[in-house]
């Protein structure tokens, strides 16, 4: 089968490669550019595991073709922190129990973080609305919940302060 030239800036950095046409972005992701912090759930997208951020929007990685994104701008897990400086979703999944196995939490978190960038202050409702195409298994949601809720606290928190 022949391959496609693609485009894409995934966590501020441009990446050239070739794909196959019927390739999946989650695949490209974790293979190709071995960014692991998406996972491989369902691959029907239903449970969220492959959440990445294209674009500004949040995306199911399994059900969109490589050369579909050609040309887009991809944050994923990775993306949104570094090793010795969490971001604050991060923190508060930690601090407030929102994770058991840890398996859907990548992709609940940038799901979580598009969620806060479209609505900074969240209700309780807001937050159980916006997570609905993310599944967990283990935790019930509530200290997922409380961690996003949290999460916009502080960064609300930290912008007033900054004003």
């Amino acid at each position: 089968m022949s391959k496609t030239a693609i485009k894409l800036n995934v966590n501020g950095k441009t990446e050239e490669l070739l794909v196959e046409p019927r390739e999946l972005l989650i695949y490209v992701l974790r293979e190709k550019l071995n960014l692991t912090g998406p996972h491989v759930g369902c691959e029907t997208s239903h449970c969220g595991a492959c959440t990445v951020e294209i674009d500004g929007k949040s995306v199911k990685s399994c059900t969109m073709f490589a050369v579909q994104a050609d040309g887009t701008e991809i944050t994923t897990i990775e993306g949104l922190s570094t090793p010795d400086n969490l971001h604050v979703l991060q923190r508060m999944f930690r601090e407030h129990h929102g994770l058991q196995c840890g398996y859907c939490t990548p992709g609940m978190i940038t799901r979580a973080h598009r969620l806060l960038q479209e609505n900074p202050n969240p209700t309780e409702e807001d937050v159980r609305f916006g997570i609905a195409g993310n599944l967990c298994r283990c935790t019930g949601y509530q200290n997922i919940v409380k961690s996003i809720l949290a999460a916009a606290a502080e960064i609300n928190a930290a912008q007033e302060a900054a004003e």
